[in-house]
């Protein structure tokens, strides 16, 4: 089912509010990076948005990212991944497939062919398990550019990756020697 214009609207104001300003809604998130939903519900009002529960349910279940997770009696919600506050969203550690997949924009090669790939901002590096999504994300910023990662090298020499909730993988870093730019 596809989205309506409100919600895809409406659903980048929770991914604002729940990953980077929790402050936009006043509300706070706790340590792992849960809101209350009643009081995100009220500061989205608050802000001059229109929502209820039903559209916050419909929103979660729908978003075709995952980006939200409900605790189990649906009174929590967090984003899956993509913080630029620190929050502990309870990660495990995962082995990652062989290889995995960065997309970004033709734009942003200089500094990756020298610096690697770094988390700018969010703390962890976003990576993909095929190469249609990171394409689908690099598009996003421009001209897409899919940069291949050596995940096993990459675990081998030490490095640790997570799973989020839908199927993000993440890392600290990508050290350029990982990389193959094509």
């Amino acid at each position: 089912m596809e989205q309506s214009q409100a919600d895809i609207k409406l659903g980048r104001f929770l991914s604002l509010v729940l990953r980077h300003e929790p402050q936009a809604a006043g509300i706070t998130l706790d340590q792992h990076g849960w809101a209350d939903v009643e009081a995100l519900i009220a500061g989205v009002r608050r802000a001059g948005r229109t929502i209820d529960r039903e559209t916050l349910e419909r929103i979660v279940r729908e978003n075709n990212k995952q980006r939200y997770a409900f605790n189990d009696d649906h009174t929590k919600i967090r984003a899956s991944q993509g913080h630029s506050i620190a929050v502990d969203v309870e990660l495990q550690p995962a082995q990652p497939p062989a290889v995995l997949y960065h997309g970004t924009a033709q734009r942003f090669l200089s500094p990756i062919r020298r610096e690697g790939l770094k988390p700018m901002g969010r703390q962890y590096v976003h990576l993909s398990k095929d190469r249609e999504t990171a394409t689908a994300v690099g598009r996003r910023h421009g001209t897409p550019v899919v940069l291949t990662v050596n995940a096993a090298a990459m675990v081998r020499d030490g490095a640790v990756f997570y799973l989020s909730e839908n199927g993000v993988w993440l890392c600290k870093a990508v050290d350029v020697r990982y990389l193959k730019f094509s």
